[in-house]
């Protein structure tokens, strides 16, 4: 895939985590990419091979041909995709590489997936995306876990990322994420149906400014519209992210269904915005 003295990177998934990763990465002297998208080589796919045309990194015609050679195999895919990428993955994968898992899955949906990877041989580096990547890009903050996690981040952290190694535990990572998305995900659905609620009423002025004075240091006004905007752009993604928060509830034998309620405001949220269209 490269020469000896290139780092070889693959992507498995080539959405909007793909294409900023691999911009940031290409910055660097003697990175070359390889990626494979299952849109690639149809109607739909057709701006993500524009993308990879245009930040010069090579479409390959299967995730295995992506990931031959690669020292750093990036997951990049949906949350209900992670497992079985994983799981396929580790056909061919082999010592030396190290399989990294940015998908926002339950800790349990974490552990297995390290599980298929670690019994190939190569190395399985957990890593929970703290935050959109669009605006910091490559340094979007990162946390890992695993026992590799420390000289796997070291080595990614060279190349310009920002991962915070948080323990050697599969799993913990994925879970300090996805408990916070509880409050994340969760504020924003309340704030969205809120809003719609007050404009229905036709009192969203009253109760702003009864929210302004509980909460001075909050303007009301903005988070509604920056949350129904994320909603609305994000939805989807983030529903689905939600459902694994449920999952990772259930494990712990702890009740999932606000969890299962937020997925589905996301997602009537972002089903909003596309009728509009």
């Amino acid at each position: 895939m490269a020469g000896a003295n290139t780092t070889a990177i693959a992507f498995i998934g080539f959405g909007e985590v793909g294409q900023t990763f691999s911009r940031g990465l290409l910055a660097n002297d003697g990175v070359a990419i390889r990626a494979y998208d299952l849109l690639f080589g149809s109607d739909a796919g057709a701006r993500l091979e524009a993308a990879a045309q245009e930040l010069g990194v090579v479409r390959a015609p299967s995730a295995q041909e992506a990931c031959a050679g690669a020292t750093f195999v990036f997951s990049a895919v949906t949350a209900d995709r992670a497992e079985a990428v994983a799981t396929e993955a580790a056909a061919w994968l082999k010592p030396g590489q190290v399989f990294v898992d940015v998908n926002s899955a339950a800790p349990s949906t974490k552990q297995r997936a390290a599980q298929a990877v670690t019994a190939s041989g190569a190395d399985y580096l957990e890593a929970a995306v703290m935050a959109p990547v669009l605006k910091p890009g490559l340094k979007v903050a990162i946390l890992s876990g695993g026992p590799q996690a420390q000289a796997a981040s070291e080595a990614l952290n060279e190349l310009g990322m920002n991962l915070t190694p948080v323990s050697e535990v599969y799993g913990r990572a994925s879970a300090m994420k996805l408990c916070r998305s509880i409050v994340i995900k969760g504020l924003e659905a309340l704030m969205v149906d809120c809003a719609a609620a007050c404009e229905a009423w036709d009192v969203k002025a009253p109760v702003f400014a009864s929210l302004n004075a509980t909460f001075p240091s909050i303007d009301f006004h903005a988070l509604a519209a920056d949350m129904r905007e994320r909603v609305a752009t994000h939805g989807v993604r983030r529903s689905a992210e939600m459902r694994e928060a449920a999952e990772m509830l259930g494990v712990a034998n702890l009740h999932p269904g606000l969890a299962q309620a937020v997925a589905d405001a996301q997602l009537r949220g972002a089903r909003r915005k596309e009728g509009a269209r």
